[in-house]
């Protein structure tokens, strides 16, 4: 039985992202942009999302999810507000796609309350995410391994899909996320992005070739090996496009040693997700990631988070639930 103070709510449960790499900031051939990237069941992002005369939020991340929560509704006429409390959220400006999992789970929420029927695309232009990197939205709807097509200059299109594949069950990612600068996001990343330089059209191919003809290769056949040295080196490139704004091919502070000692202990592939801070390698089986994310705590000392996992095989999770009313 209910009683006055409970609420029809809605929960949206969604992974975080690593990014592996950027295909293109050139654009030569008329799309700029485009990706590499997969979704991770840890960190991950719990909200819930009810009707309310008023827009109010509690939790980590709050105000931000008021802020999409307010986004949302004017985009789509909605009438009344919300109310929102986030139980669990993704670290902020660690490159792991916080930005875009909570605007997305936000916006899938109040479809979901006011019975709109969207795909993931329509609610990333709905909070306003997506116009860059396509990666987070992607993993987003389905989990798993992302391609993504990147898109024309002057387009607010979300970059198209171009492939999606599950990763091996056997194969885990070590995150270790330092203490340090956060990542560039919102302004600041988009005024990086305006000021670097193209890269050689020489590299965009390199990194081209790697990922048709050696990550993706890999990936279906399941040999580690070989994605490991395709990743690591689209991360060394691409890393280095982005040397002039973050101040070298990995982010300032202790994430380029991280990488480092990922490689020299032996994890087949490793590198920096998006703007960092946070450094990941990936390995096979429990045994090896536990090892590796010993190595990674003692070398953080007393600072910073370090968790491992299977990759995600889906996306986000949605259900709804009679729970006592919202409360600040």
């Amino acid at each position: 039985m209910t009683g006055p103070g409970d609420a029809d709510a809605v929960f949206v449960e969604a992974p975080a992202r690593l990014h592996f790499g950027v295909l293109d900031l050139r654009g030569d051939l008329g799309r700029r942009f485009g990706g590499l990237g997969a979704a991770i069941p840890t960190p991950s992002l719990l909200v819930e999302v009810g009707r309310a005369a008023e827009f109010a939020a509690a939790g980590p991340d709050a105000r931000r999810a008021a802020s999409f929560a307010r986004r949302v509704t004017a985009r789509w006429g909605l009438q009344g507000a919300a109310r929102i409390r986030v139980h669990r959220a993704i670290p902020a400006h660690a490159g792991l796609g916080s930005g875009t999992q909570l605007g997305l789970a936000v916006a899938r929420a109040l479809a979901e309350l006011h019975g709109i029927d969207a795909a993931a695309p329509e609610l990333a232009r709905a909070a306003g995410r997506g116009r860059r990197s396509a990666i987070g939205t992607h993993a987003f709807a389905s989990g798993g391994f992302i391609v993504e097509g990147g898109r024309p200059p002057e387009s607010d299109a979300i970059a198209p899909l171009l492939a999606r594949y599950p990763l091996p069950a056997s194969w885990r990612y070590v995150l270790a996320i330092p203490e340090g600068p956060p990542g560039l996001s919102g302004d600041a990343e988009a005024a990086a992005f305006r000021r670097l330089p193209p890269p050689a059209a020489r590299e965009v191919e390199r990194v081209a070739h790697l990922a048709l003809m050696g990550l993706l290769p890999a990936l279906v056949d399941g040999d580690l090996a070989a994605f490991g040295a395709a990743l690591s080196e689209i991360q060394r490139i691409t890393g280095g496009w982005f040397a002039a704004s973050q101040g070298g091919v990995f982010a300032p502070g202790p994430t380029g040693m991280l990488i480092e000692r990922f490689a020299g202990a032996g994890a087949p592939g490793v590198g920096q997700s998006s703007w960092g801070p946070t450094a990941y390698a990936i390995v096979r089986g429990d045994a090896e990631a536990e090892r590796l994310a010993r190595c990674a705590r003692e070398w953080l000392g007393t600072t910073g988070q370090v968790s491992t996992g299977a990759f995600a095989a889906e996306g986000a999770r949605v259900w709804r639930a009679v729970t006592k009313a919202l409360r600040d």
